[in-house]
């Protein structure tokens, strides 16, 4: 098994994003709407994975296909939508890091949590370093055992979302 690696803050994680950003609009300009760096690389400070996660927010259907054919060709992995969720997943390994893009359409509802709990997590020093404190413990509890990794997180991210979400509803009356 591989081990869970989780490490400091790289503050080369934004110029990474930007470069992954850049070669996929080169690819596909045409096709894309938005590409959103998410994930915890996303949090300047955040212990992570040296992982950066994309999401890439597609015009329609037909463009998630096409984009999804022609990234093989630019040596990312293709995963499919592994957790159900309209969202397709790539992945490609470089020397110290990896990217990990996730390719949907517009409004897709993952999408919109990943973004409300990395701002959330942006907003709030005190949340990020809790989630921080938990993936680092996560990750030594793990032994390499992914699924104990990510269910672990499960219930911070579900509480971390609804205080995002209460935070962010309007005013009723």
């Amino acid at each position: 098994m591989r081990p869970v690696r989780v490490v400091d803050y790289d503050p080369k994680w934004p110029d990474l994003f930007e470069a992954a950003r850049a070669e996929l609009l080169d690819l596909a300009a045409d096709r894309i709407l938005a590409i959103e760096h998410i994930g915890s690389t996303s949090v300047p400070g955040l212990a992570a994975k040296p992982k950066i996660d994309l999401d890439a927010v597609l015009a329609n259907e037909t463009a998630l296909a096409e984009l999804g054919a022609l990234l093989p060709s630019a040596g990312f992995r293709d995963h499919g939508d592994p957790q159900g969720e309209g969202r397709w997943t790539f992945t490609r390994d470089h020397d110290c890091y990896g990217l990990r893009l996730y390719l949907c359409t517009s409004g897709n509802p993952a999408h919109r949590d990943r973004l409300l709990f990395r701002d959330y997590l942006r907003l709030d020093p005190d949340r990020a370093a809790e989630y921080q404190s938990l993936k680092r413990h996560l990750a030594k509890e793990a032994d390499g055992d992914w699924d104990v990794y990510t269910d672990g997180k499960s219930d911070f991210v579900a509480e971390t979302l609804r205080l995002a979400k209460a935070e962010t509803e309007l005013p009723r009356g």
